[in-house]
C-alpha cells in the first residue's frame, strides 16, 4: 500500500510583544517585523478548510473525493501538498 506525504493548512496565532506610541504603531512595527516573539505563543487554531488545492487543477483527486463526501466545489479543503514517499 503507499505512503504519502500530506501538508495541510492550519490556522495558528502567535503573540508578539512591541515597544510603541500607540496601537496602530505597535502593528506597524509588527508588519516591519520589529517585534519579538513569545515564548510557547504558538497557539493551533483550527484547520484551514478555505485554503487548498484547485479543485480544478486536480480534477480526478476532487472526484475522489466528492465520491468520499467531501466537498471539493472551489478547492480541495486546506491541503497544501499531497506526494507519494
Amino acid at each position: 500500500m503507499p505512503k504519502y506525504l500530506i501538508e495541510q493548512y492550519e490556522i495558528h496565532s502567535q503573540s508578539f510583544r512591541v515597544e510603541a506610541e500607540n496601537e496602530a504603531h505597535a502593528i506597524k512595527k509588527l508588519f516591519d517585523r520589529q517585534a519579538q516573539p513569545e515564548d510557547n505563543g504558538l497557539e493551533y487554531i483550527e484547520v484551514a478548510n478555505d485554503l487548498g488545492l484547485p479543485a480544478d487543477t486536480y480534477p480526478d483527486l476532487a472526484k475522489a473525493l466528492r465520491e468520499h463526501g467531501i466537498d471539493t466545489d472551489d478547492v480541495i479543503p486546506s491541503i497544501r501538498d499531497i506526494t507519494e514517499v
